[in-house]
């Protein structure tokens, strides 16, 4: 399987792992890394010095190309970037913030840059920020969405028409069957968040991995739009945001409801009731907790399988 995007990466197979807050470590990178895949190391639940010492031990942990997923709006921001550029990491993943304010700088220092949108608009400013390719993300995803609310299956086409650099799909996508119709509607690879999220590997809590293995259609839901569009696992925090906003109340208000260290309190230390939990649409359909290399190796299979059905069927029209 060779692609523009297994070339740009220096990878395998066109499958990326999220860069998920408090899911992503360096035992999840490099296992998808190790796979065949790219890992990425989600800098946005650490501390700057403990985000080196997760590169550092997944350099150790693999000779493969990984990556790291940093939110530009990070509060030490400059620090993180500086960790990254002086570990010599090789890929960096941009995203919630502006791509033109390190795009240059990192490429300049031999980084490939690739930068998270929802929306067509937003690609084509990345493309224009110089960007080595666009990662299109549906609201079906996990975690922070865009306020477009756009599904990946019409986010990717329009994304297609807008650029002409590489394009990676996510959002809802967790089988070999999603990747191939990812691929038919233009994508050259695809970034599987909540599916890596439910892995052995996965830093997440066991509380918080059995809970989401349960979930049914309609359990997860786009919230705390006032603040910054999430998708929630529906819980006892949930239901004092649905509350709060059903009263208009303010984003002040919003603000402090969420609190600090919420996702932490959830997906981490696995408190259920309190934490903010965040897991895609497609927890629906899972229902083991193998390991990153099972979930690349079955991926790969799954899609090959579908591919030589459709072609055994000979469908036209």
């Amino acid at each position: 399987m060779s692609n523009r995007i297994t070339s740009l990466f220096g990878i395998k197979y066109p499958i990326i792992s999220g860069g998920m807050v408090w899911c992503s470590g360096w035992r999840l990178a490099s296992a998808v890394s190790n796979a065949g895949g790219l890992g990425l190391i989600g800098a946005g639940s650490m501390h700057p010095e403990v985000l080196r010492e997760h590169i550092q031990k997944c350099k150790a942990a693999t000779d493969k190309p990984f990556g790291v997923n940093v939110p530009l709006m990070y509060p030490q921001i400059e620090e993180i970037m500086d960790i990254i550029i002086s570990e010599g990491v090789k890929v960096v993943f941009t995203s919630a913030g502006n791509p033109k304010l390190w795009t240059k700088k990192l490429q300049e220092h031999g980084i490939i840059v690739t930068h998270v949108v929802s929306s067509s608009k937003f690609a084509i400013k990345c493309e224009e920020a110089g960007v080595d390719a666009v990662v299109a993300e549906g609201f079906e995803a996990g975690g922070h969405n865009g306020r477009e609310e756009t599904s990946t299956m019409v986010l990717i086409p329009q994304v297609r028409q807008s650029i002409s650099i590489p394009l990676i799909a996510a959002g809802g996508i967790g089988t070999g069957g999603g990747m191939l119709a990812a691929f038919a509607l233009g994508a050259e690879g695809v970034q599987m968040g909540t599916r890596f999220a439910l892995t052995q590997e996965s830093s997440a809590s066991q509380e918080f991995k059995d809970l989401c293995l349960e979930l049914k259609e309609g359990d997860t839901i786009l919230s705390l739009k006032k603040l910054s569009p999430t998708r929630l696992v529906k819980n006892e925090f949930y239901n004092s945001v649905q509350t709060a906003e059903d009263r208009g109340a303010s984003v002040e208000e919003m603000r402090e409801l969420l609190g600090r260290g919420r996702s932490k309190k959830g997906i981490f230390e696995g408190n259920l009731i309190d934490g903010e939990l965040e897991i895609g649409q497609i927890s629906s359909l899972i229902n083991d907790l193998p390991t990153a290399e099972h979930i690349v190796n079955s991926v790969v299979a799954e899609y090959n399988i579908k591919v030589e059905d459709i072609t055994s069927r000979n469908i036209k029209f």
